[in-house]
Formats: C-alpha cells, structure tokens, sequence
C-alpha cells in the first residue's frame, strides 16, 4: 500500500494554460479516491502527474514520504488502466496478462502461478487462450485491470476505466473493481465523470471544475447531504438539486410568489438579511404529506417521467415571467397529472440556502438525515 501527500500542485502547460490550480489532499494508504467533474477540469492531467506522464509545475507531490516530482514512473510503484483497455490484439488473454512479467525476466513456473491467480479473482480462467477481439467490452476491461492487477503494485490508477461500456457491463465492472479493492488493498485513484460511480465506488471524492480547482473533498455522504458551494450541490445527484434564486428580507426568503421562514434553518439569519440568496432542495426529499417542519410549494406540472420505482416531476414554480423550473421525483403511484397544481412539502432539514454571490453555502445548525 502507498500513501500519497500533494502540497499546492499546479500544472501550467507551456502554452500558459493553467489545468490545475493548487490540489491540496492527502490520500491514505488503501484508499479509494475518486476524481469526479466535468470536462476540461483538470482530474487526468492530475492522474497523468501521479503516474510521472506529466511534470508538476508548481507544489510538490509525495509517495510514502518521499518527493516524488522527479521521480521515474518505473520507480513510483504505479500500474495504470486506461480507458481504452490498450490491450495486444495479437496476443492471448494469458500472454496480455503475462507480458509485463514476462519484460522483467520472472520465472515461467511464476509467471504461471500469477495469470492463473489472477484469472480466477477476474473470472477469466475460461477465456486465457482467446484473443481480445473474441472477448465482449467487460471481458476486455477485466484483462485490462488484471494487468494492472498482476504486478502486485502498490497503487492502481484507472481514467474512466468503464466508459466504453454498456450500461449492464458497467454496473458489473464497477462491483468488481470493489472488490478487487478490497481483497488487494492497494491505494487507489479513480477518474471518472460518472458521478454515480464515484458515490458508489469510492471512499472519498475530490470534486473539480473546469480550470483545474477543486471545490469540495468528502466521502459520498459528506458531498451529499453536505455540499460547500453550488457546483457541488449541482453536480453531486441525479437528478440534481433544485435551485430558486431570491433574497432574504424580515428573516424570510422571498421569491415571485414564495416566502419561506428560514430563521430554523440559518445560523445567523441577520447576517444575511438583504441579501441576494439560492434556495435549494433535492428533487427525492420532497413529502406529499403535510409537514410539521416542511416549506409547502404549489407547482405546475409540465412534464412526467415513469421510471419504474420513481416518476420524474418537471415543473414550475412562481409566477408570470419569474418562474423557476424544478424537478420533482415521487411515488410512481403518486404521479400528478399534466397540466395539474401539484402541491408538496419541503422538510426543514433537506433546505439549503446559498450566498448567490460567492456561492458558497450558507451556515446552518440542521441535521440532516
């Protein structure tokens, strides 16, 4: 296992573009860490300057202790999945496994105890005479990971390892490289832009945004019930948090056609009075039933989704030219009709209020649960 350290590292390509912004983290050993956001925010380039593909500009990145900025990527202890699998087409599924230890002149009777060791974790042991190109995409990215697998590193790093396939074989693989987590134990880093495999494979989550800065690092929990800024709240959920511009005055917060007491709900309500705000509440937290301690918002149904054990609500609320779209997810057996007023309830402890201007979230003494 290895513990990695990152003091203010900054990536500045020569062209002056500046991908990553003082990543501040400390990974610890045996750790599964995600890092999760949209393109162009800089989660490969930082997972290309661990592996060595990429110089550190600034900062300075440690592996166990040690300054790694200089070191060799041979001498990082690091095995890489990419997304493209970058398997030998014209090799077995046992010789792939084999070849990295083939290259360092390990014993064949090694050789052979390791494949099939790895096979069987990977449930590859039918498949090691075939070709990759007899393998289906989930077979392909078992190989893949088994190569990685195979070296006995001490870290494992994997740019969005699943992209390439269906939504099944996904699912799949994402169980499986948990578990190949577990029984190994080897720290590893995970990009991906699929916030849904980072809430259900990691630890913890470095959220980035575009630019190279990250906004929030928490476990799934934590970025959840918990989000720092808007982005965050945004990002995190699917679908994502609902937002509803407006300001605070006579300690309430007031929009076109809603007024909501937010003194249970706000440290320091004073302190904010005036102010330009973002109430916010995510789409599944809404009651049907009245609520003691709940918000109650009459919406406008436009649009209803069926997904089976949820039905998706799109509608609005507010009114004229000053109406907010929301997303909705209720009881399939409790979907409104087009067209309708679709009465809800808001909890007090699933209410969020962000400062519109720095879009940070505002302090609050709620528990949520």
């Amino acid at each position: 296992m290895a513990q990695l350290l990152f003091k203010d590292v900054n990536k500045v390509y020569p062209n002056g573009y500046h991908a990553v912004h003082d990543f501040n983290m400390e990974i610890k050993d045996g750790e599964f860490i995600c890092l999760v956001g949209d393109s162009g925010c800089g989660k490969s380039t930082t997972l290309r300057m661990i592996a060595g593909l990429e110089d550190i500009t600034a900062g300075e990145f440690y592996i166990d202790g040690k300054l790694a900025n200089q070191m060799s990527s041979r001498d990082r202890g690091i095995a890489m999945v990419f997304q493209s699998y970058a398997l030998y087409p014209h090799l077995t599924v046992y010789e792939n496994l084999a070849f990295g230890l083939t290259l360092e002149g390990i014993d064949a009777d090694i050789i052979e105890e390791k494949v099939q060791a790895t096979a069987k974790i990977l449930g590859l042991t039918d498949y090691l005479e075939r070709f990759p190109r007899a393998l289906s995409g989930g077979q392909c990215q078992r190989v893949a990971v088994g190569r990685a697998l195979i070296r006995k590193v001490n870290i494992f790093l994997m740019d969005e390892p699943l992209s390439n396939l269906d939504a099944k074989q996904r699912v799949t693989m994402r169980s499986e490289i948990k578990q190949i987590h577990r029984s190994v134990g080897a720290t590893t880093i995970y990009v991906t832009h699929d916030q849904t495999e980072a809430m259900t494979m990691s630890d913890r989550i470095v959220v980035m945004k575009s630019g190279g800065y990250v906004q929030q690092i928490g476990t799934p929990y934590e970025l959840y019930f918990y989000p720092q800024n808007l982005f965050v709240a945004g990002f995190i959920g699917e679908p994502p948090m609902n937002f509803i511009r407006g300001t605070v005055e006579g300690g309430k917060f007031t929009a076109s056609g809603l007024s909501f007491d937010i003194k249970p709900i706000v440290k320091d309500v004073k302190a904010i009075e005036g102010k330009k705000v973002v109430f916010a509440f995510r789409p599944e937290a809404i009651k049907i039933d009245a609520q003691k301690d709940g918000y109650v918002v009459t919406s406008d149904v436009e649009l209803t989704e069926l997904l089976g054990d949820t039905t998706n609500v799109y509608a609005t609320v507010g009114e004229g030219e000053e109406n907010v779209n929301i997303i909705l997810k209720v009881n399939p057996h409790h979907t409104p009709e087009v067209g309708a007023k679709f009465k809800f309830y808001i909890p007090q402890n699933a209410a969020y209020l962000f400062d519109a201007e720095t879009e940070q979230v505002i302090e609050s003494d709620i528990s949520r649960h």
